[in-house]
């Protein structure tokens, strides 16, 4: 019950972080698209290695949320810095996304080497451990392919709905 409710807290902390650098309630939601991707994988790996849910996988998918975030502020980030530039949003999410591609990468790729030694253990209590591990390791194979489509999608419906509801608000006003 405590590791579920520290996961939805995290869950809620992290929108409010993004909320707050994005100056947005919008485009947090982009980026926290990604995260169910991530669960994904998750429980696809417990499920093929055997491992059950408990307090080290809990852990590892709290771990998990934060990669995968940094993965996603990384292309919103980018795509914003474009948009400020005075691009067109698909040429700055299809800029954000040729940019961001090779340092979400090799972060990916470093995470799941380091996760491989305690994936792969079998000394004593290793078990434990090894949950963590793969749930690391799926989350973020599923998560990577899917978050490299699914932000830019869910970024452009929420800009787009952000200037409806702007040109909305002008005509009220006049």
């Amino acid at each position: 019950g405590y590791a579920t409710t520290a996961l939805g807290l995290a869950i809620v902390f992290i929108y409010m972080l993004l909320g707050s650098q994005f100056n947005s309630f919008l485009y947090p939601v982009a980026i926290m698209a990604s995260l169910p991707l991530s669960l994904i994988g998750v429980f696809f790996a417990l499920f093929l290695f055997g491992s059950s849910l408990n307090m080290f996988s809990i852990i590892g998918i709290i771990m998990l949320m934060g990669l995968v975030c940094k993965n996603a502020i990384m292309l919103v980030d980018y795509t914003n810095q474009r948009r400020k530039a005075g691009e067109s949003i698909r040429t700055a999410l299809i800029q954000a996304n040729h940019a961001r591609l090779r340092p979400i990468l090799m972060t990916t790729v470093a995470m799941i080497f380091g996760m491989l030694p305690i994936a792969l253990s079998n000394g004593p209590g290793s078990e434990f451990k090894r949950s963590m591990a793969w749930v690391i390791i799926g989350g973020l194979l599923s998560s990577l392919d899917l978050t490299v489509y699914l932000v830019p999608m869910v970024y452009d419906v929420v800009d787009t709905l952000k200037l409806k509801i702007k040109s909305e608000k002008l005509k009220i006003k006049n």
